[in-house]
Formats: C-alpha cells, sequence, structure tokens
C-alpha cells in the first residue's frame, strides 16, 4: 500500500520486529486506557469490546476521515491542513494496525478473522485517500506556504507531499490506475508470503528416538511406526512392534534447537535441508512480487524498487547502499575466513577425519561446542539468573536510571486485554507525570505472531494546546513459561532481544512530536533500528546486569566472570554472523536491483550471493530466501541493520560507555534524539549527539562512519597484525 498513511512497514528484527500503529480522535484519553475498571474493548478502543465491533470501528474511521476531507477542501490556513492531515493518518491508521495487532495475538478465531477483513476494507479505503487531489493540492499548497508553518508543520507537509507522489497521484490516470492496482498486489502478495511460511514450515521425520538429544523432546511430536518385518498376525500387538520417533518442524525456534544440539550428522542435514527448501509455493509469489515492485518503480520513474525505496532515506540511492555493503564484505572477511578455518579444524578433530567437510548444517553444532569449550558455558546456569520478572525489574531500572523515570503496573480494564498473560505498565516521570502505556506480552501460545516484536497501538501528538496524545505500544515476545508461573527463564540471547524490542517501545514511548506523522518509529528506514541496537548494549555490559540479573532461588547476583565468559563467546564467531548479515542485505539489493532479461532464477542468484560473499557453501535445494521474511517488511531496506549497528557503536564508545546509566547519558538521548522521532533530519540529530564522527557523505547520500564499529570488532587490530606479519 502507498504511504500517505502509514510512513513506516513493519520492522522485524533478525529474530524478531515491530509495527506501527495510531488512534482515533475519540480515544485520545490520557490514561491509555480505563483505569475505573468500567467495561472497554481491545487496547482502550471502545469499538473493540466485541470482534464484530471491528465492522463500526472501520466505519467510523471511514466517516471522519471523509468529514476531514470536506474540510481541506473548504480551504483552511495551510496549518489547519497539516493538522487534519495529522486526525486523517491517526484515525485510519489505527484500524490498519490495531487489526494487524490483534491478527497476529489473539488467541480467538473470530477476532482474528475480523481484523483481517477489517484489515482489507482500510487499505481499500487507503487507496482512495492517497489518490485524492484536493488532499494533496491543499499539501502542496500547505509545503508553499513555509513561512506560515513552524519547522515541524514544514517538514510534515513536505513529507505528505513526497508520500503523496510516492503514491503516483502526479501520473495520468491511466498509469494511477496501474500504481494502485500493483499496490493491491503488492499488499496481498506480502501477505500470501507470510502466510505460506506459518501454514508450510516444513518437517522431518527421525527414527529412533535415540537419534534426538534428550532435551529438545519436549519441541518435537512424538510419532510411531511398525517395526521392519511386522505380519498382518501381530498388528494385535502393536505396543510390542511399534517403534517411536519424532517428527521435527522445521520452523527457525526449532531448527536452531536441532542444529545446535543434535550430534546426528544425518539428522542435522535433512532439518537442515528441509528447514531451508520450504514453503515451495513461496518461490512463484516471490517471483511475482519482484515483478510488481520492479514495474510499479519504473512507472514512478525509477531504475529499480531498490532505487525508489532507497531514495527517501539516508543512503538517497541504491549505489551508496552497495558501495557501503561491499565495503563491510571486504572488511570483515579475512576474519570470518579465519573463523570459518577455526570450525572446520575443530570438526576435523573430533571427528577424527582430516579431510572432512565443514557442512553449513554444522555451523550452530560445532560453533556451539567451541563455545563451551572456551568458556564452559552452561546455558541453565546463564538462564538461572534471568529470570523474567527479574529483567523486567531490570528495564525500571534502567529508565530510572537514564531518564529520571518509572515504569509501574496498570490494572487493566475488563475487556481491554486479549489473553490473561498481558500485563500493562504505565510509563512517569515525576514532573511530567504519564508519558505513555505499555503492553506486554511476552510468552509463546498456539496461533500466536512467532517472533519478537513492538507494535505502536498509539503515536504521540498535540490534540489540542492543552491536550497531548500518549504513546501507547505493545511489545509481544515468545518466551517460555507464563505470567502465573515462576519458572520464566531466558537464555542470554533472548534477554538481549528483549532490550532490542524494548529499545523501539521506548523511541515511541519518549517521543513528543506535534504530529504522530513523525512519532517513535516513524523515521527513515535506514534510522528506525539505531535506538534498538543500542540498547542492546546494555544487555551485555556487567554494570547494568549486576543491577537485575539475580539468581532466580538464592538472590545471588550473576557473576562478573560469567558475564565476561558470555561475552567472550559472543565476539567468537562476530564476523561469521557479520558477514551473513551482509549477505542478506547484498541479496535483498539484488533481489529488488535493476532486473536483467530474462529474470533470473531468484534461487541461482542467491546460491552465487552466498558463494561469493561468505565463506560458506551454498547447498543443493536450499532456497532459504522463500521464507525470509525481511523480502517483505524490508523490501530493499534490509541495510538498515548494519546501518544501525555501526551507528550504535558510535554512540555508545562516545557517549553510553563510560557511565551507560547515568542521567547526564539519558537525557543527551532524550532530548537529542528519542524525542524528536521523525520530526528532525536524523543526521543532524545523530551529529547533535555525537559530533563528528558518526557518519560520512558518500556520492550524495549518508552512510555511517565504520571506525568504531571495526574497533569494537578488533579488525583494525587484526590488520595491524596481520601487517606485522
Amino acid at each position: 500500500m502507498s504511504t500517505l498513511i502509514r510512513r513506516t512497514a513493519s520492522i522485524l528484527r533478525l529474530k524478531s520486529c515491530y509495527s506501527d500503529l495510531c488512534s482515533t480522535r475519540l480515544l485520545h484519553s490520557r490514561s491509555g486506557g480505563r483505569r475505573n475498571g468500567a467495561p472497554t474493548g481491545l487496547y482502550g478502543f471502545e469499538h473493540l469490546k466485541t470482534a464484530k465491533g471491528f465492522q463500526r470501528f472501520v466505519d467510523e474511521a471511514i466517516e471522519r476521515s471523509a468529514e476531514l476531507v470536506n474540510f481541506i477542501s473548504e480551504k483552511p490556513s495551510s496549518a489547519e491542513v497539516i493538522r487534519a492531515m495529522d486526525e486523517i493518518s491517526d484515525t485510519v491508521c489505527c484500524v490498519v494496525d490495531s487489526a494487524e495487532l490483534c491478527g497476529q495475538t489473539h488467541p480467538e478465531r473470530e477476532f482474528v478473522e475480523e481484523a483481517n477483513q477489517a484489515s482489507v476494507r482500510i487499505n481499500e479505503y487507503l487507496h482512495y485517500l492517497n489518490t485524492n487531489h484536493t488532499l494533496y493540492d491543499a499539501v502542496k499548497k500547505a509545503e508553499q506556504d513555509s513561512h506560515l508553518l513552524s519547522k515541524e508543520a514544514h517538514r510534515a507537509a513536505n513529507h505528505l507531499r513526497i508520500d503523496f507522489e510516492k503514491g503516483g497521484i502526479h501520473l495520468c490516470p491511466q498509469k494511477l490506475d496501474r500504481v494502485n492496482q500493483l499496490n493491491i498486489d503488492i499488499f496481498h502478495l506480502g501477505r500470501e508470503f507470510s502466510q505460506n511460511i506459518i501454514t508450510d514450515p516444513g518437517h522431518v521425520d527421525i527414527f529412533p528416538v535415540s537419534r534426538i538429544p534428550k532435551h529438545v523432546h519436549h519441541l518435537l511430536k512424538p510419532i510411531y511406526r511398525l517395526t521392519s518385518g511386522t505380519s498382518s498376525e501381530s498388528l494385535r500387538s502393536w505396543d510390542n512392534r511399534k517403534e517411536k520417533g519424532f517428527r521435527i518442524t522445521t520452523e527457525p525456534r526449532t531448527l536452531h534447537s536441532i542444529l545446535q544440539w543434535t550430534s546426528d550428522d544425518e539428522v542435522r542435514k535433512m532439518a537442515y535441508v528441509k528447514g531451508n527448501a520450504v514453503p515451495h509455493a513461496n518461490h512463484e509469489v516471490l517471483d511475482r512480487l519482484i515483478a510488481a515492485r520492479h514495474e510499479l518503480s519504473q512507472i514512478m520513474g525509477c531504475r529499480s524498487y531498490s532505487d525508489f525505496m532507497v531514495k527517501p532515506n539516508m543512503a538517497s540511492s541504491p549505489d551508496v547502499v552497495m558501495s557501503f555493503l561491499l565495503e563491510m564484505s571486504k572488511m570483515i572477511k579475512p576474519k570470518a575466513d579465519e573463523e570459518f578455518k577455526a570450525i572446520q579444524d575443530f570438526k576435523r578433530e573430533k571427528s577424527g577425519q582430516r579431510c572432512v567437510d565443514l557442512e553449513p548444517w554444522d555451523e550452530a553444532y560445532y560453533t556451539a561446542m567451541m563455545r563451551s569449550s572456551a568458556y564452559n558455558l552452561d546455558s541453565s546456569v546463564v538462564a538461572s539468573y534471568f529470570a523474567l520478572p527479574q529483567c523486567i525489574e531490570g528495564l525500571k531500572m534502567l529508565v530510572e536510571s537514564l531518564f529520571g523515570a518509572t515504569f509501574h503496573s496498570v490494572p487493566l480494564a475488563p475487556g481491554e486485554s486479549w489473553h490473561p498473560d498481558v500485563l500493562k505498565m504505565a510509563l512517569c516521570h515525576p514532573e511530567e507525570g504519564d508519558m505513555g502505556y505499555l503492553y506486554l506480552d511476552l510468552y509463546s501460545r498456539a496461533g500466536k505472531y512467532p517472533g519478537c516484536a513492538n507494535f505502536a497501538i498509539k503515536g504521540g501528538r498535540w490534540i489540542s494546546e492543552s491536550e497531548y496524545q500518549l504513546p501507547v505500544v505493545a511489545l509481544v515476545c515468545n518466551f517460555t513459561g507464563s505470567h502465573n508461573s515462576s519458572t520464566a527463564r531466558l537464555n542470554h540471547g533472548e534477554v538481549e532481544t528483549l532490550f532490542h524490542e524494548f529499545g523501539h517501545a521506548l523511541h515511541s514511548l519518549l517521543s513528543r512530536t506535534d504530529y504522530q506523522h513523525f512519532s517513535g518509529t516513524r523515521v527513515a528506514l535506514d534510522f528506525a533500528e539505531m535506538p534498538s541496537n543500542l540498547f542492546e548494549y546494555y544487555a551485555w555490559d556487567y554494570r547494568v546486569l549486576r543491577r537485575f540479573a539475580k539468581h532466580y532461588s538464592t538472590g545471588e547476583v550473576i557473576p562478573e566472570k560469567l558475564v565476561e565468559s558470555l561475552q567472550g563467546a559472543r565476539d567468537m564467531f562476530a564476523a561469521t554472523e557479520l558477514q551473513r548479515q551482509i549477505s542478506y542485505a547484498l541479496v535483498d539489493q539484488t533481489l529488488f536491483g535493476e532486473q536483467p532479461h530474462p529474470p533470473r532464477d531468484t534461487s541461482s542468484i542467491v546460491a552465487d550471493m552466498k558463494r561469493q560473499y561468505t565463506s560458506w557453501k551454498h547447498v543443493e535445494g536450499t532456497h532459504w530466501q522463500i521464507r525470509f521474511s525481511h523480502l517483505i517488511n524490508y523490501g530493499a531496506g534490509y541495510y538498515s541493520y548494519l546501518y544501525a549497528k555501526c551507528f550504535a557503536a558510535t554512540i555508545w564508545q562516545k557517549l553510553c560507555q563510560e557511565d551507560p546509566l547515568s542521567l547526564t547519558t539519558g537525557t543527551a538521548l532524550r532530548t537529542k534524539l528519542l524525542q524528536h522521532g521523525g520530526a528532525k533530519d536524523p543526521a543532524d540529530m545523530l551529529n547533535d549527539l555525537v559530533g563528528d564522527g558518526i557518519l560520512r557523505h558518500s556520492n550524495a547520500g549518508i552512510v555511517p562512519d565504520i571506525t568504531s564499529f571495526s574497533d569494537e570488532m578488533k579488525l583494525v587490530e587484526d590488520k595491524q597484525k596481520e601487517l606485522a606479519l
């Protein structure tokens, strides 16, 4: 869909993600939900007391938007036009994204189905709004009246005009009709791609059960078969003749556990190949998506979809992105090759075979063994210091130390929650009062969105001169356990993920923009992941961890040596992981770059690029791109994660590292960056926060300075050693 109303697509983390939601004009109470216990609907929206309420929710959004369109047609002042446009955005976006959140997390089928229908209806209305010349002409006039607008209002007018034009409103009717149809097609293809991943995760059947380590049995489905030689006469003694095995469903979480813990090479190979070869239906879906996006970009006068998508970002062009990615690839290759050789040598030592090859399905198994050998890490011991309630206390501590604010529990009104596990927190400042609200839906359950994500339910905006609509967000994860259970303990990777998503949440909660159009994470795509990557550092720093990471039974503070071991294990194969992410970004740019004639098979492109840009071989019959959902949500924008890592490394080293929990550090982060959302230019905010040395200009675009990141990866030190030899 085009981007007038919803400026940022869902943003997914490597292991996870987040989306932007908004609220209607009728639901802007400062409480973010009722505190008096009176019944309400989902997320505090009155219409959503029942599943059928989604129908009225859509109706009212359309009715109110029509009123605002009529108001704008009467040619009010430029400032009033921008304010009315923002309310249209706030009103419609609410339905779009509350429907998405409901569809991803609600346990009742009726709610999910009604949310999906609401999504289709409101997206159809979005196309009407995005091709409305009354609105477009009013926005263009407002932009020209820059002297009558505040800086943020003028920026909003400029962005709205660009967003209209990205939807093709300036084209002739025939081309505009085609753009509209392509946007609808792209929307449905994205949904189909994502749904196929859920409905066809793939599976392999393994016999006997002894081939699978006992501690992962709980992830698998028991299956049975007759033993060989069983005759029809002996079927009566079924219990004595059946053989037990396991069905491995090769969705990412289970697949990773199998690859990490299973010593049987053949089991790992079978699981790896199947897990990277489904869903088959997505071959055609991806081809159609690439073709539709390319045709759209051509109509819009761009060389490629990458050109179309990157232009409004910091990078400004695919050439700048590719130059940055190739620079990173060249920088990391020697160390990644060195790590590959170390893993290969370890496998040969363990197997007793001097010439055995290292296979892609070996990576997780042998690197886990090498980390354990080097640092004597026991995952259950590590997890014993990260009971989920204690991790939530850690988030509270972080907010209080950095921003002088507190998180406290808020009672949920009847009907407000979508599941008993959901908790609600209020962010409160002693001088400013309530600043925003956070729903926590942290435990896994059947049918729930499978990753970790941050959904912003309301964006911040001024409703009147005296009333500010507070931001409301939902943090969704899939940890094992329940809020009624004291056994939920996280591995350190999950702690890092929690802090990552919390960084997104804080970006929204601390935002204080005039318009929801710029609230929180509504920023340039290659800037959006920076705060979340920055807050990952807090999950690794012992000065932070010792404040909340305590043994679930003894209360002992996590030992510093254990944290040092975690850090060492993380760094052992950091170059290998970075090389993988660079290759993903390169594939993303290539698939959505300029298209050859005839089009190349995506699997051959992926295979060639893996051979060229990683140390690992490609396995015939695997097609990881058909289950890589970032191609939908981050099409031509996956490089943004690498931008974020570099920006975050510089901010951490220059601003946070010396005293990461100081109020001075937090105040700088809040006042110079987080509170502005997208209302200021990202480059200006980064320079204001850090000064020189965080970014550089390249070919009319902006790329991160990689010095701090290179230093963190010890690449400069390694290069100096290499030159000395």
